[in-house]
């Protein structure tokens, strides 16, 4: 009789393993990284859109210099950038990642506007193609990093609370809290609309 017990608590306990939130953890992290693996083909979509932007606009506005000029050196830093292993867990590191992505968003932004200035830009069919491709291109990395945000909450959150807080102590030490996005400097102020 105490054999069969023990074969019953045997089988009962992967049960009992999987059901109590032993697997959340990997589970999570596993999510998290595939998240961010998202957020930065949305990131390398966005990078190679540019250089065909700049020099579409490049042959209307050769006097904006300055502003195709300060686009295309935003994204060389974005392309240059060694991205470490620990990214996801290096604060350092990762508000540097996201620096350079927001300079190049707000070179982006100013581009669109110098665009405003030539109506025979606007309507020329290469530069409406790309600047569709460019606006779902934000479209998608807002929602890929909406996504990272929501899989590295559970993930953290797992890690603070009970039981996942004793099965990261026992099991997953190694895996530290992952890093998130922040709001841009600046993303609070209301920009400001002139009509001429």
């Amino acid at each position: 009789m105490r054999a069969f017990i023990r074969l019953g608590a045997l089988l009962l306990l992967p049960l009992w393993l999987s059901a109590c939130g032993v697997n959340d953890i990997p589970t999570y992290d596993e999510q998290t990284t595939a998240t961010w693996a998202q957020v930065e083909n949305q990131y390398q979509r966005r990078a190679d859109l540019i250089p065909n932007l700049v020099e579409t606009v490049k042959g209307f506005a050769a006097q904006e210099r300055e502003t195709l000029t300060a686009v295309v050196d935003a994204r060389s830093r974005v392309g240059q950038m060694q991205v470490p292993k620990d990214l996801l867990t290096n604060p350092e590191a990762f508000r540097q990642f996201q620096q350079n992505q927001d300079t190049l968003t707000q070179a982006l932004s100013r581009l669109m506007v110098v665009v405003e200035r030539y109506p025979q830009l606007r309507s020329s069919e290469n530069f409406l193609t790309l600047q569709a491709q460019l606006e779902g291109t934000e479209n998608r990395l807002a929602v890929a990093r909406r996504d990272y945000i929501e899989a590295v909450r559970l993930f953290n959150t797992e890690l603070r609370t009970f039981p996942g807080r004793i099965w990261h102590s026992l099991l997953y030490s190694d895996l530290e809290p992952k890093q998130t996005f922040s709001a841009a400097d600046g993303a609070s102020e209301v920009p400001r609309v002139k009509f001429q």
